[in-house]
């Protein structure tokens, strides 16, 4: 009960990860996070007040029906098929308005047409065991290594969308602020799109137990201003990351190179 109890008081913290008005979420950054918050709030109230109903039920029949003496035995139903079709009705009732409420939220989501038109495209790479950006518009990549976690950054309120590849295994690139993560599958592309709204650095890691180092699979996402964005950029190309990188041989060259240079 005491673990249960510190748990719970975490997640209200006014500057952790959690927030307790939002069921333990951190704050949004981008325009499409709150179609997933608002439906993980409501799921929290609806399982809530079944909960709360479910225990009064409960307790109303321990009250209603307890032994008054010690030789009384309450009278026993073997069924009562009135109370059989609620118990099988009310479930599917339940679930239903929760999965119609869940394709509403991933349709808006997910809809390639978002209300800002993608200004951006990267390409993210998850390999074994670290992540490679390829920033298409821009013609330059970077990627990370199990000892250098890479970054990633996108430009403040333009929308940027992400396809996503992997040379090897499952991976999933998930950034908790953004509220969703998508699978990376081997000989498949899944896309999505985002519009960041809120700077800062915000971290991102791999959501699939991928292998031995999937530990090591953390990316730091920087949200900035368009000038800063593109120095970035340019900082890229000056090194002579140019070009696309679609293999898992990418940051393992990298690596090396920066050893031989030093």
């Amino acid at each position: 009960m005491l673990g249960l109890t510190v748990a719970g008081l975490s997640g209200c913290s006014a500057t952790g990860p959690g927030r307790g008005h939002l069921f333990g979420l951190p704050d949004p950054t981008t325009e499409q996070a709150p179609h997933i918050g608002n439906l993980w709030v409501g799921s929290w109230i609806a399982c809530l007040v079944v909960g709360a109903i479910v225990w009064g039920l409960m307790f109303w029949a321990f009250a209603r029906y307890r032994r008054r003496h010690s030789n009384e035995v309450p009278r026993q139903t073997r069924y009562n098929l009135p109370m059989e079709i609620m118990y099988t009705v009310v479930p599917f009732l339940i679930i239903g308005v929760l999965f119609f409420y869940t394709v509403q939220a991933q349709d808006k989501v997910l809809a390639s047409a978002q209300p800002t038109p993608s200004t951006h495209t990267v390409k993210v790479v998850g390999q074994k065991w670290s992540w490679t950006f390829n920033y298409a518009n821009e013609q330059v990549w970077d990627a990370g290594t199990i000892e250098k976690t890479p970054d990633l950054y996108l430009p403040v309120n333009e929308t940027t969308t992400f396809e996503l590849h992997s040379p090897d295994v499952i991976h999933s690139f998930w950034v908790p602020s953004f509220y969703m993560k998508m699978d990376v599958i081997p000989g498949r592309t899944n896309t999505f799109q985002v519009t960041p709204n809120k700077e800062g650095v915000f971290a991102g890691k791999c959501a699939e137990l991928c292998g031995t180092y999937h530990s090591a699979m953390l990316f730091n996402l920087h949200v900035v201003p368009r000038a800063e964005f593109d120095r970035k950029m340019a900082e890229l190309k000056s090194r002579g990351q140019t070009g696309e990188n679609l293999g898992s041989q990418g940051a393992n060259q990298l690596a090396r190179a920066k050893k031989e240079g030093e």
